[in-house]
């Protein structure tokens, strides 16, 4: 009975209203400034915002204020740039902070993904962020389309703005303005007229660097010279690392030029930097500054840079004519090869009864026995070391002789006539060139066809074989160039006064020894740069 009295029934507890929750508790409110760059005039529009926030949320009695977080000068586009915003949402994930302030959605991010993704996680957790130009409060429902489509318009911004500044800094470089980081490198300083000045002492670091370099050492070997003997980088560390010597030595400002735009950005959201390889124009400024390398001294280091690195290690299974890797330590492992089969040799150490020796090994023996190499000698260390240095001693004995033979070299491969005939060649090339353009036309009419296309052909030939020679007259060329350099070297040894090599010097013999045969276990043959032989024995 009593049951059929009892009717259901639904009571209604209102919604408090924005107010009645405020007062409950106040509210831990944080804002977010952010310039967008670190310009003087800026300054003023940073230093608003703080103001603005630090009064706005003082003045509110149902907020407390937790922090005023401001990046300045710093991108919109990556957070990972930006610690006080990383701050911030370290404090938000904690529950210290309930509310957030912002001036528009361009100062809290640039990039939309980023924008989203906070604005989403924030108001998981109820948190909320206000961006006041564009009078959005994230905790809204409703809001996030109208967001995501103002987060574009901040990050197609950003784009422009970034391909703006891109499109400025092109321009420049067409201008031929070159940007020079005194801070980082070494050898130069803004001088009193802005141009870059040469700092003496810093610029004999980098000339000991090339010539280091030259002479055969390592990029290792360097830096640790320079890092027991206490010399500091630009930067003032006291470590030499070997990727900052490889780039002072591809550093072309160090010859007075400067190559512009080497790199690019891909984009203004990622800002990774990418290789130019073709992909945009390069602008090279030539004669820009006072030099501390010359042109040919640069382009040795990157010759031999290229060098070595064309070199592998010698593996099992190789081919015979497989050649070694570059060693900085030994300069007998490239330049001593065997008269037999003309594998490089190797350094290894040997053990009997106890006692080590060091032996100098064909490496074809050492791998395959007599199978590929059936003569070749073991040779000691000690007893090939003492028959170079006397023949580099009997070399300088005759160094009238050899400073003849090389000056005839030298003038050999500067004989002004070949250049002469490379030009001849291009004089032909174009001249058949321009008849080749008379035959085609003349190709079209009936009553002269054939016989133009017989003079095409003939012509065609002849353009093909200019271009060849042309080719390699110009490789020649180059080399040439590296050769002269290395006779100039030798003969400026040879011009000092009673030059006599009293130990081995594995310097030395780089820059006067070209190669080295095994004849037998009784004799060398060293070959020095410019041609002259001796015959050694052991």
């Amino acid at each position: 009975m009593l049951e059929a009295t009892m009717q259901r029934s639904v009571v209604i507890i209102p919604a408090k209203t924005k107010e009645a929750l405020q007062t409950a508790a106040k509210l831990k409110v944080a804002a977010y400034c952010r310039v967008s760059t670190d310009q003087e005039e800026q300054e003023s529009s940073y230093e608003a915002q703080i103001s603005y926030y630090t009064e706005k949320i003082g003045n509110n009695p149902d907020w407390t204020m937790v922090k005023i977080f401001a990046d300045e000068g710093i991108t919109g586009t990556q957070d990972k740039k930006r610690d006080q915003f990383k701050e911030m949402i370290r404090l938000c994930r904690k529950r210290k902070i309930d509310l957030i302030l912002t001036k528009s959605i361009s100062r809290f991010a640039r990039n939309t993904v980023d924008t989203l993704k906070y604005v989403r996680e924030l108001k998981a957790i109820g948190i909320g962020i206000i961006f006041e130009k564009e009078n959005i409060n994230t905790l809204e429902i409703e809001t996030e389309m109208i967001l995501t489509i103002m987060s574009c318009f901040a990050q197609a911004e950003s784009e422009s703005i970034s391909k703006n500044v891109a499109w400025g800094i092109r321009q420049s470089f067409r201008e031929g303005n070159v940007p020079m980081h005194y801070n980082t490198m070494l050898g130069y300083c803004k001088g009193t007229d802005g141009k870059p000045e040469i700092v003496p002492e810093e610029a004999e670091i980098v000339r000991e660097i090339y010539h280091s370099y030259l002479t055969g050492m390592s990029l290792q070997q360097i830096a640790d010279s320079l890092n027991t003997r206490g010399i500091t980088t630009k930067c003032g560390k006291s470590l030499w690392k070997s990727n900052k010597i490889q780039n002072i030595l591809t550093n072309e400002k160090y010859t007075g030029d400067a190559l512009l735009q080497k790199t690019y950005i891909i984009d203004c959201i990622s800002k990774k930097s990418r290789k130019n390889n073709g992909e945009l124009p390069m602008y090279l400024v030539k004669n820009h500054h006072e030099p501390i390398i010359s042109r040919t001294e640069f382009n040795r280091v990157q010759e031999e840079m290229a060098r070595r690195k064309s070199k592998r290690k010698v593996a099992e299974k190789f081919c015979k004519t497989e050649q070694g890797k570059y060693s900085a330590k030994y300069a007998l492992t490239e330049l001593l090869v065997c008269g037999e089969c003309g594998t490089p040799y190797r350094r290894v150490t040997w053990t009997a009864k106890g006692f080590k020796e060091i032996k100098w090994r064909c490496i074809n023996r050492l791998q395959y026995g007599k199978k590929k190499c059936h003569n070749s000698p073991t040779l000691s260390e000690e007893v090939l070391h003492k028959a170079i240095v006397t023949a580099i001693n009997n070399f300088c004995e005759v160094k009238a002789d050899v400073a003849e033979i090389l000056r005839e070299s030298i003038t050999e491969v500067l004989d002004p006539t070949k250049n002469g005939n490379v030009l001849a060649a291009q004089q032909r090339l174009d001249e058949l060139a321009n008849n080749m353009n008379e035959l085609l036309r003349l190709a079209t009419t009936p009553e002269s066809s054939k016989t133009a296309m017989a003079d095409i052909q003939k012509f065609s030939d002849e353009m093909k074989a200019l271009r060849e020679f042309i080719e390699t007259e110009k490789s020649k060329a180059a080399t040439a160039e590296q050769d002269t350099e290395q006779m100039n070297a030798v003969l400026e040894r040879l011009e000092q006064e009673n030059f006599t090599l009293t130990e081995y010097d594995d310097i030395v013999v780089r820059q006067m020894v070209e190669k080295i045969s095994v004849i037998d276990k009784q004799t060398i043959r060293v070959r020095f740069i410019g041609g002259m032989e001796i015959t050694q024995s052991l």
